[in-house]
């Protein structure tokens, strides 16, 4: 959903539902004023099962290329779901 008042989907009231692309998890918007989201694991509406989180995956990929995504830059490719589509690197 685009709100034509937020630029922020967290900033706005009518977002229920977020998406990581980063790491392809769908998550239900706390509007406390920050940034946080509970990840979920079944479509609200109809009970199916969501995609699996690439959450592990993405660390993984990080430490394997010497990556501390808390110290260190993160690629920009690592941003979004690019990383994904991405060849593994040796």
């Amino acid at each position: 959903m685009r709100c034509a008042q937020h630029d922020d989907p967290f900033a706005c009231p009518d977002v229920l539902i977020g998406f990581s692309s980063r790491f392809q998890e769908y998550g239900l918007i706390v509007h406390d004023g920050g940034t946080s989201s509970i990840t979920i694991d079944f479509c609200p509406w109809c009970g199916r099962r969501l995609p699996a989180s690439q959450r592990d995956r993405w660390f993984d990929e990080l430490e394997r290329r010497g990556i501390d995504p808390w110290e260190d830059r993160v690629p920009a490719e690592f941003q979004d779901d690019r990383w994904l589509a991405a060849p593994p690197r040796d």
